[in-house]
């Protein structure tokens, strides 16, 4: 099990490109999973719904199965913190690829999505372990690789040449502090 990250503004086009990425590798036989950060509070759960009632009545984890597929759901406890990268990713099932989008402040490997009209700039110069840039326009002067966003086959290729064991990105990130208590991670 290999480890690649996604990072970029918001609006820079990560779940765009993932949406294009993911095929591909599965096209080439790998299995691939996605570990997503969201920096609002969200719900996979709807009202009405049983599972939403379990929590509403104050279950701390509700698992919810099918034939097809299942969600736990897990409510943090009172002062309880965001759990780190390497508990989340602890938490997936073996597969070939886990690609993370966000946790930017994290110090895993990943892929910087540009995107010029965001009017932000580059993420290589302040987050950790960006090893190639995915942009809409050249950048002559970065100090990684530069490959166009919409060249896929390309960006899969380094993907895939850039992930790390997750076994290997475990033990770094346990003698790393949290970046989430250092400071905000966004994207």
């Amino acid at each position: 099990m290999r480890v690649i990250g996604l990072a970029g503004w918001s609006g820079a086009g990560k779940t765009t490109l993932l949406a294009r990425l993911i095929p591909a590798l599965v096209a080439r036989g790998v299995e691939v999973s996605t570990l997503k950060h969201a920096h609002h509070a969200f719900d996979v759960d709807r009202p009405g719904k049983d599972s939403h009632t379990h929590r509403e009545a104050g279950a701390r984890e509700v698992l919810v199965a099918s034939a097809r597929r299942f969600a736990l759901m897990r409510e943090y406890g009172p002062g309880e913190e965001e759990p780190p990268l390497g508990a989340l990713l602890a938490r997936l099932s073996p597969v070939d690829l886990v690609i993370v989008e966000g946790f930017k402040a994290w110090p895993h490997p990943k892929i910087e999505v540009f995107r010029e009209a965001n009017g932000k700039p580059h993420l290589y110069d302040t987050a950790p372990n960006v090893r190639l840039l995915a942009s809409d326009v050249p950048v002559p002067a970065a100090p990684v690789p530069v490959i166009a966003l919409d060249d896929v086959e390309a960006i899969a290729d380094a993907a895939l040449r850039e992930a790390v064991a997750r076994d290997t990105l475990l033990a770094e990130l346990a003698r790393t502090p949290s970046p989430a208590r250092l400071r905000p991670a966004r994207g």
